[in-house]
C-alpha cells in the first residue's frame, strides 16, 4: 500500500472519483490518453479477455498500476493534494509531455492533510461449462489411449487442459474422473482374459500383453496428468499418484477375477517346474509376469508362497528318488548343481528376497532330511578311497545346513573303527607304525584340502587318534621306539638325510599322542645304546636331531640321559686315544690285538644283566692293562665289564681262503676254542666258556644254523641240544672277504621286553610315591578324591585308580601318611 508521505516514481491517476469517498478530491495530474482509450474509459464497464471489470478498475489499470486477474480486492491510497495551487495551462501541458519521458521530474506532494482513494478489484469468473468442456477433451483422449486409437489433439494441449483444471482448484474432481474412467477400461481389459486359451503358455502371453499395454497406457496418462500429481496429489494426504492409482485398479480387478490370478500363478509354477526338469522355457515371459506381481504388490502372497510350497514338494520327491538310485558322490554333485540352479533362477527372474527362503527350502529337502543317510551310506567309502573333492563337497554342503557336527562325529567314529583292528591285532605289530604314519598323513591331507583346516575337525582328529593309539597302553610306544631304531640303524638303504628327517618329524607326531612316554623313553634309550655301542647308527646328526626334537617336545629332563650317552661316547674316544699313547699300552699290550673300550656312566645307560664269560688269555690281559690305566687317571671309580655288549673282528684261515668275521664277544670266545680242537660237544663248549645256557644255545645257533655257517652241527637241525657236537666247517666259502655273522643274542627277546616294561612300571611307582608325598607335604590334610585329582594333573603317564590306592597304602605302611581318625577318606601328612 502506498503511503501519503513517500515519494512515488510512478504517479497514480484516476478519471472518476470513488463513490466511497465523502468529498471529491482533485487529481494530482492527468495522464495524456489516446482518444480511443479515453472513449473506452468513459463506458460504465469494460470487458477484457472475457473477464468483466469495474470502471474504477479499468481506470486504475489505465494509470499504469496493473493487477492480475484472480487477485483479491486491493485498496490503493492516493495522496490528496487539494491544498496545492492549480497549475497553469502551460505547466499542465509540460507535465503531460513529461509523462512520456523516462526522466520526468514529478511534483512533490504536499505534507498537508491527505484523503485516501480506495479502488476495489472484483473476483475473475470462469467461462460457463469450462470444467465440463475441458474434461470432455481429456476423457476422449483417455478412451483413445486405452483403445489404442489416434488422439484428437496433441499431448501438449491435453497437458495444458489438465493444468488449467488444476490451476482453478478443480484437481479433486479431475482425479476422481480419471480414476473412474481408467477403472472402466482396466476392468474391461482384465475381464477379457476370462475363459481364454486353456494352453497355459498362450494364456500367460495374453496376460503379459495386457499388462504391457496397461503400463504403456498409464505412462501416457500419467504424462498428461503430470500437473495433477504435482499440484494436487502432492498436497493431499492419503492419496496416491496417477500411476499408483492405476496399479491399485489393476490389482483390484485382478483379485476380483480369481480364475485369472490362479491360472497365471499355476502357469508360472508349471514353467519353472518344466525348467527344473530340463526343458527350455521363455524366461523373458516369466520375468515380465513376475515383475507384474511385484509391481502390483502381489508377489509375496500370490506367487512366492505357493512357489516355495511347490519347490518343497518337488525336491522332497526328487531327494528320496536320487538317494535310492545314486551313490553318494553323484548325489552330492546333484545337490550342488540344484543349489546353483536355484541361485541363478533368483538372479534371472525371481525377486532377490526370494533367494534366502528358496535356497533354505532346497537345502532342507535335498540335504537336511538326508544328512544321516548320506554319512551312513557314503562317508566311510569316501574316506577309504581318499576322495578329497567329494569330501570337500560334503563338508561345504553340510555347513549350509549346520550339520558339520554330525560330520565331525562321523570322522571320529571312522578314525577309531579303522585303526582299532590293526592296533588290537598283535600279529600286525610290524605294520602298526607304518600304518599309523600313512593314516595320519591321509587324515592331515583331508583336513587341509577337504575340511578347510577347520579347528574343530583338527581337534577331533587329535582326540580320536590319541584314543586309538592308546588302546594298548604300552605296546604302541614300544613299537614306535623300535621303528625309529630301524630307521636310524646303519644299513637303511635308499633313504636320504632329508627323507630321514621327514620320517623323524612324522614319528614325532605319533609320539605326541602316546600317553606312556616313559615306556617310549625306556625302549628308545635301550635301542640307542646298542646303536652307539655297536657303531650301528646311520647318522650321528640324525640321532642328535631326534634328541633335539624330543627335548623340544618334552623338556630337558626327558633327554638328559640320552644326551649323557652321547657325551660318554665322545669321552670314550678321547680315553682310547690317551690309552694308546700311554706307557702301559706301549710296553704291556700283547702284539696283534687292538682293543677299543667304551666307558659308560651307569646312570645314563640302560641296566644290563651281568653275564659271566671265560675270556681268552689275550683279552684278559688287555682288560687288566686298561683297568690299570683308567684307575690311575680317574681314582675312586669302579669299572664293571659288560661282556654281553662286546663285539670282535676275527681273522679266520679257511682251506678255501682267508676271511674276517665280524662277531659278538660270545661268538668270538666260542670260535677261538676251535684253534685247539677240531670237534667239541655242547657241554664241552659250555664248560670252557662259562656262558649262560640260553645265551650259549643262541650263540651256537647263529654260528652253525644261520646263513653264515662257520661251524657244522652234528646232527643237523635248527635247535641246539645237549648232545650235539660241533666241528670247524672246512668247506666254508663266501664271495666277500669281511663277513658279518648275525648275533641272535642282539635281537630283542620277550625277556628283554618284559624286563624293560617292568623297569618302567617300577619307575612309575617311584614317581607316584614322590607325587603323593609332594602334594601331601604342601597340603598337610587332603581328602582321597582331591588327592587323586591332583595326582592325575601332575603325572604324565596313565595310571589306574587301583594302582594309586596301592601306593597310598604303601606310604601309610611306611608312615609317610596316616588316615584321619574321624574320617578314613581324609589323609594327614606325617612330618
Amino acid at each position: 500500500m502506498s503511503q501519503p508521505h513517500a515519494a512515488s516514481k510512478r504517479p497514480f491517476s484516476s478519471t472518476t472519483a470513488s463513490p466511497s469517498l465523502t468529498s471529491p478530491a482533485p487529481p494530482l495530474m492527468k495522464k495524456a490518453k489516446h482518444p480511443a482509450a479515453a472513449a473506452s474509459s468513459s463506458a460504465g464497464t469494460t470487458e477484457k479477455n472475457g473477464i468483466h471489470l469495474d470502471a474504477a478498475v479499468a481506470a486504475a489499470g489505465g494509470g499504469g498500476s496493473g493487477r492480475t486477474n484472480g487477485e483479491e480486492d486491493t485498496e490503493m491510497v492516493l495522496a490528496d493534494q487539494e491544498d496545492l495551487p492549480a497549475p497553469s495551462a502551460q505547466a499542465s501541458a509540460g507535465v503531460a509531455a513529461n509523462l512520456f519521458r523516462k526522466k520526468a521530474t514529478l511534483p512533490q506532494p504536499s505534507t498537508s492533510a491527505r484523503k485516501p482513494l480506495r479502488i476495489k478489484i472484483g473476483q475473475p469468473k470462469l467461462p460457463k461449462n469450462f470444467e465440463e468442456d475441458t474434461w470432455a477433451i481429456l476423457k476422449d483422449a483417455i478412451t483413445a489411449i486405452f483403445l489404442k486409437q489416434k488422439l484428437s489433439c496433441d499431448v501438449e494441449k491435453l497437458y495444458q487442459a489438465a493444468g488449467d483444471l488444476c490451476l482453478h482448484k478443480l484437481g479433486a474432481n479431475l482425479y476422481e474422473r480419471i480414476k473412474k474412467e481408467c477403472e472402466i477400461h482396466i476392468a474391461e481389459k482384465i475381464s477379457a482374459l476370462v475363459g481364454q486359451s486353456p494352453d497355459l503358455v498362450v494364456f500367460l502371453s495374453l496376460v503379459q500383453r495386457t499388462w504391457q499395454d496397461f503400463c504403456d497406457q498409464m505412462l501416457i496418462i500419467r504424462g498428461i496428468a503430470l500437473l495433477l500429481d504435482v499440484k494436487y496429489v502432492k498436497n493431499v494426504a492419503n492419496i496416491c499418484s496417477v500411476w499408483d492409482m492405476g496399479l491399485q485398479l489393476f490389482r483390484k480387478h485382478l483379485s476380483l477375477s480369481p480364475e485369472i490370478e490362479h491360472k497365471t500363478v499355476t502357469g508360472l509354477l508349471r514353467l519353472i517346474e518344466s525348467e527344473r526338469l530340463g526343458e527350455a522355457i521363455d524366461r523373458t515371459l516369466l520375468s515380465h509376469l513376475l515383475k507384474m506381481f511385484t509391481a502390483l504388490g502381489m508377489y509375496s502372497e500370490s506367487f512366492e508362497k505357493p512357489f516355495l510350497e511347490c519347490t518343497s514338494e518337488f525336491y522332497a520327491t526328487e531327494g528320496v528318488k536320487y538317494m535310492q538310485q545314486s551313490d553318494i558322490p553323484d548325489y552330492l554333485k546333484h545337490v550342488e548343481s540344484r543349489l546353483q540352479e536355484e541361485h541363478e533362477r533368483c538372479i534371472l527372474y525371481l525377486e532377490a528376497n526370494t533367494r534366502k527362503p528358496l535356497i533354505a527350502t532346497t537345502e532342507k529337502q535335498l540335504l537336511e532330511r538326508h544328512t544321516s543317510a548320506i554319512i551312513e551310506k557314503g562317508f566311510t567309502m569316501l574316506m577309504d578311497a581318499n576322495r578329497i573333492n567329494d569330501l570337500s563337497r560334503m563338508y561345504n554342503l553340510f555347513q549350509r545346513v549346520n550339520a558339520v557336527e554330525l560330520l565331525k562325529l562321523a570322522l571320529s567314529a571312522y578314525i577309531r573303527a579303522t585303526g582299532q583292528g590293526i592296533i588290537v591285532d598283535e600279529e600286525k605289530d610290524k605294520e602298526l607304525v607304518p600304518f599309523l604314519l600313512d593314516f595320519k598323513a591321509s587324515l592331515d591331507k583331508i583336513l587341509e584340502e577337504s575340511f578347510a583346516k577347520n579347528e574343530a575337525f583338527s581337534n577331533t582328529i587329535k582326540d580320536s587318534f590319541e584314543h586309538l593309539i592308546n588302546l594298548r597302553q604300552n605296546r604302541p610306544a614300544e613299537l614306535i621306539a623300535k621303528f625309529l631304531d630301524e630307521k636310524l640303524r646303519a644299513g637303511n638303504k635308499g633313504t636320504s638325510e632329508e627323507e630321514l628327517e621327514g620320517i623323524l618329524d612324522k614319528v614325532l607326531v605319533l609320539f605326541r599322542f602316546i600317553q606312556g612316554k616313559d615306556v617310549f623313553e625306556a625302549f628308545y634309550k635301550k635301542d640307542l645304546a646298542k646303536r652307539l655301542l655297536l657303531g650301528k647308527s646311520a647318522s650321528i646328526d640324525a640321532e642328535k636331531s631326534m634328541i633335539t626334537k624330543l627335548k623340544t617336545e618334552c623338556g630337558s629332563h626327558f633327554t638328559n640321559k640320552l644326551e649323557g650317552m652321547f657325551k660318554d661316547i665322545e669321552l670314550s674316544k678321547e680315553i682310547n686315544d690317551s690309552f694308546r699313547q700311554s706307557s702301559q699300552a706301549r710296553t704291556k699290550l700283547p702284539s696283534g690285538i687292538e682293543m677299543s673300550v667304551h666307558v659308560l656312566t651307569t646312570g645314563y645307560w640302560p641296566t644290563y644283566p651281568p653275564m659271566d664269560v671265560k675270556l681268552p688269555h689275550e683279552l684278559n690281559v688287555y682288560q687288566d692293562i686298561f683297568k690299570e690305566f683308567y684307575l690311575s687317571k680317574y681314582s675312586g671309580r669302579r669299572l664293571m665289564w659288560q661282556n654281553s655288549l662286546g663285539h670282535c673282528v676275527l681273522k679266520a684261515d679257511f682251506p678255501k681262503g682267508k676271511k674276517e668275521l665280524a662277531v659278538s664277544l660270545f661268538q668270538s670266545v666260542v670260535l677261538m676254542l676251535f684253534n685247539d680242537a677240531q670237534k667239541l660237544s655242547f657241554l664241552d663248549i659250555k664248560d670252557s666258556t662259562g656262558i649262560e645256557d640260553k645265551e650259549l644255545r643262541r650263540t651256537l645257533q647263529s654260528l652253525a644254523c644261520g646263513k653264515v655257517r662257520v661251524l657244522q652241527k652234528i646232527p643237523k637241525g635248527r635247535d641246539v641240544e645237549d648232545k650235539d657236537e660241533f666241528v670247524f666247517n672246512e668247506e666254508f666259502s663266501a664271495p666277500l672277504y669281511r663277513i658279518k655273522v648275525n648275533a641272535i643274542q642282539m635281537k630283542e627277546t620277550v625277556e628283554e621286553n618284559t624286563s624293560t616294561t617292568e623297569r618302567v612300571f617300577q619307575d612309575r611307582q617311584y614317581q607316584v610315591d614322590a607325587a603323593i608325598v609332594r602334594i601331601m607335604k604342601t597340603r598337610k590334610v587332603l581328602s582321597h578324591t582331591l588327592l587323586i585329582a591332583e595326582l592325575y594333573q601332575q603325572l604324565k603317564f596313565p595310571v589306574k585308580p587301583a594302582d594309586i590306592k596301592k601306593r597310598i597304602e604303601s606310604l601309610i605302611d611306611r608312615e609317610y601318611l596316616e588316615r584321619d581318625r574321624s574320617n578314613p577318606q581324609i589323609y594327614n601328612y606325617l612330618a
